[in-house]
């Protein structure tokens, strides 16, 4: 680092055999302020940044108070500019906020790199959306392919990167998920984006979408969720199952998807009685295990008491 005598700035004796991409190397690790018109998202990031949460509520809270304390980490833009690898959400609270500046540091990472990165900052976040794993998987995996040197459409052949292993394995073992299930929110980004919605909000089961519903046609998915919205309902595996195999063997009509899903499946009975309300039936000293118990013995009394009454 340069130093000052009497006002007056000295180089290091270092800094003065330095190559000029070494200094700029330097200069770009450093902390840099840039307005913010010149920050921008990640073209193929593939997480929410505005759903709302309480980590981001703190977030946006202690930006308001004393800004961004951790500086975006971003790569030169072709077109001018810089675009976020990590910290979308910190320059989502700022802009809400009316943050007229960014704190970065300025990398040059390459497409793969940036993919690469732009996952691993954020995949092990809380509640993440099967949406946000399924588009984070396959970004992270099409990008390890192509450091790979095969095309991303080839996931048979297997790179020397990898030592043999196919890129899959890799990245389940990074992220602690099975080579399936990866490949299972993969498959969800072969739907069309309300069904991905009906997964996120739980009114699409994740194993029928992911491991059948995926396999369907546009048009087929389209109508199916179509008749989910009107009648309210949702394919079962078995139901999925048949949709699947009946698409691929090109007959799945509008009304065989009709005839699959008005199929009566049998009622899930499933009753959950919050404890504040059982709370003050029973004594403070009770545990779960003897409140069952009371429960089940009243129930059979009601139970016995109905069958005399229909005796009569």
């Amino acid at each position: 680092m340069a130093r000052k005598l009497n006002g007056i700035e000295l180089t290091r004796y270092d800094d003065l055999f330095k190559t000029d991409a070494e200094r700029e190397a330097d200069q770009q690790e450093r902390v840099q302020i840039v307005p913010a018109e010149q920050v921008f998202p990640y073209a193929r990031q593939p997480y929410s940044v505005d759903r709302p949460s309480a980590d981001l509520v703190r977030l946006m809270d202690s930006i308001e108070r004393t800004g961004i304390a951790e500086p975006l980490i971003v790569r030169p833009r072709s077109e001018g500019g810089y675009e976020i690898i990590s910290g979308h959400r910190r320059d989502y609270c700022a802009k809400v906020v009316g943050l007229d500046t960014r704190p970065v540091i300025v990398r040059d990472y390459s497409d793969e790199d940036a993919d690469i990165l732009v996952v691993d900052y954020n995949i092990n976040r809380e509640n993440l959306l099967p949406s946000e794993k399924a588009k984070a998987y396959k970004l992270k995996l099409d990008a390890m392919k192509r450091q790979a040197g095969r095309p991303s459409k080839n996931s048979a052949q297997v790179g020397q990167n990898f030592q043999g292993r196919f890129s899959v394995e890799v990245l389940a073992e990074q992220v602690n998920e099975s080579r399936m299930q990866i490949q299972r929110y993969i498959r969800l980004t072969n739907l069309i984006p309300p069904l991905m919605e009906a997964v996120d909000t739980g009114k699409l089961k994740f194993v029928p979408a992911a491991d059948y519903i995926s396999h369907l046609t546009e048009k087929e998915q389209t109508y199916l969720q179509f008749l989910m919205e009107r009648d309210e309902v949702s394919p079962s595996v078995n139901q999925a199952q048949r949709l699947k195999q009946i698409s691929a063997e090109g007959k799945l009509e509008n009304n065989i998807i009709d005839l699959i899903m008005r199929e009566e499946k049998p009622l899930e009975r499933k009753v959950t009685l919050r404890n504040d309300r059982l709370q003050k039936y029973f004594p403070p000293s009770y545990t779960p295990k003897q409140m069952e118990e009371v429960i089940v013995k009243l129930l059979e009394g009601w139970h016995r008491r109905r069958q005399q009454e229909q005796g009569r």
